[in-house]
């Protein structure tokens, strides 16, 4: 019996789009990522891009538990001496949404060009607009 192996020739792409309002981060960060890998699909081959397109709206409407909101902290360094800089949740949401949910995906799925690819595919606006309706996105309800 022979595995089947997809090809880059053979691989279908679709769009999704995603309303985040109400939903946990990390819950939905995961979902997204499994869509963006193509582990959905029973093309799914590890070492290729199988997966889909995701457009991801209203990210400033996300939700988190805990006391992530005052706790967690996003880190950038300017490579300069001294040159740390940190954000709370609770000021990354206010002034950059989109940059929540694209830190949150970006830390599951792989490392290297192939992760760099797979992260292209994911589209995040902080409301309800987006500029795809060309691409005829089919809405994914997201069930954990």
């Amino acid at each position: 019996m022979k595995s089947y192996v997809a090809r880059t020739a053979t691989i279908s792409r679709k769009w999704y789009i995603i309303d985040a309002s109400g939903h946990t981060l990390g819950r939905l960060a995961s979902e997204i990522a499994k869509i963006l890998r193509g582990k959905h699909k029973p093309t799914y081959t590890p070492f290729l891009d199988t997966g889909d397109y995701v457009i991801v709206t209203n990210a400033g409407k996300i939700r988190v538990t805990g006391k992530k909101l005052e706790q967690k902290i996003y880190y950038r360094h300017s490579d300069y001496v001294g040159g740390m800089k940190e954000t709370v949740l609770k000021d990354m949401l206010k002034n950059h949404p989109e940059r929540v949910i694209e830190f949150a995906v970006k830390g599951m799925l792989p490392k290297g060009p192939l992760g760099r690819s797979m992260r292209k595919k994911l589209k995040v606006y902080a409301g309800e607009k987006h500029d795809h309706q060309a691409q005829q996105p089919e809405v994914l309800t997201v069930q954990y």
